[in-house]
């Protein structure tokens, strides 16, 4: 089969033919139709410090994805050939403390796909049924393949009460433009995000935002004032891992305040925790998706709500054939961008 492949150490991909995955009993095979190219992948495909001490070549990248299930194997029960599927990508041992309590996404034994892994961009991908996530019918594919990201923009977003709040994102990337659209969609008064790309704050608004403000030329505290509010925001969603936004976050939450980060830091943060304390705040870090309640909030979202949908339609800027690979990652590199899809189907 065909598949994007990391065959050695050090930067690029290749496009190669590489043997079909071997599936066991209790796995599913998958012909893949959809990708979206992730963070990771660019960490990866580069050859960064984080991808040089992780990754073990050769590897498959790839963990956002959707496709129409193959092939079952003896064991499965609930899946079935036809299927369209997307999968949650972190793969758990299933008998660690968190495990066995019923909070999966907190096993300290993961296999990430993509990562530890072969993953989804190729021709073929194999995962285990109890990892396979089946669409209703109808499902878009480009945005059935973005339920990995979507999860962490749902994740982060129903981590605190958010009907009649004031929400805060930090961070216009597709993961906080789509959790801009899901924090609409819940009901919130007013929203702002943060960027330092006019590009990318555009789909902000697009997708719900009430102000997208440029942090290289305003602050946050003139977002408030512009919108009229008195005692600052209820709810901050740190989505770009930049070092300044969480102390001008805090700088401008509301006494009881809370946060929900998914953003990865790139450097040493500078919190003033008397503010923290005196302030009531609360701090949390969020990772990956929930095992299952996240996807099934998102599934039921996508399928109620026609402006969720479109937005996610407004995330996707950039459709291209997997065959184009190398330009889908030139694009998604830059900061003007949303999301990126590859398509597998004529591979």
């Amino acid at each position: 089969m065909r598949a994007l492949l990391k065959a050695t150490a050090g930067p690029g991909l290749e496009l190669a033919e590489v043997p079909e995955p071997i599936a066991g009993e209790a796995d599913v095979t998958i012909r893949v139709l959809r990708t979206g190219i992730c963070g990771t992948d660019l960490h990866i495909e580069s050859w960064d410090g984080w991808a040089s001490s992780t990754i073990n070549p050769p590897l498959i990248p790839g963990h956002e994805f959707s496709g129409e299930v193959v092939a079952i194997g003896t064991a499965v029960r609930d899946v079935h050939v036809g299927a369209i599927v997307s999968g949650e990508g972190h793969i758990v041992c299933g008998t660690c403390r968190n495990c066995r309590a019923g909070r999966r996404q907190m096993c300290n034994r993961t296999s990430g796909l993509g990562v530890n892994r072969h993953g989804a961009f190729a021709e073929y991908v194999v995962l285990p049924e109890s990892n396979v996530w089946v669409h209703p019918d109808g499902m878009d594919l480009d945005h059935a393949a973005i339920f990995d990201p979507l999860g962490n923009a749902v994740h982060t977003a129903l981590k605190f009460p958010l009907v009649g709040e004031d929400v805060l994102i930090s961070g216009a990337g597709p993961i906080g433009l789509m959790a801009a659209a899901v924090v609409r969609h819940i009901g919130a008064r007013f929203i702002v995000v943060t960027d330092v790309s006019e590009p990318r704050l555009e789909l902000a608004r697009r997708v719900g935002a009430d102000l997208g403000l440029n942090v290289s030329m305003r602050r946050v505290a003139e977002a408030q004032a512009a919108l009229g509010m008195r005692e600052g925001f209820d709810v901050g969603l740190e989505m770009s891992g930049q070092p300044t936004a969480l102390p001008e976050m805090i700088d401008n939450l509301t006494h009881g305040g809370r946060v929900a980060m998914l953003g990865l830091a790139s450097g040493p943060i500078d919190v003033d925790w008397a503010k923290v304390v005196t302030h009531m705040l609360t701090i949390t870090g969020i990772y990956g998706r929930e095992m299952f309640e996240t996807w099934n909030a998102m599934s039921a979202m996508l399928q109620s709500s026609t402006d969720l949908r479109v937005a996610l339609d407004t995330v996707i800027t950039h459709r291209l054939p997997a065959s184009e690979w190398e330009q889908g990652f030139s694009v998604a590199r830059t900061a003007t961008a949303g999301k990126v899809v590859l398509d597998w189907s004529g591979t």
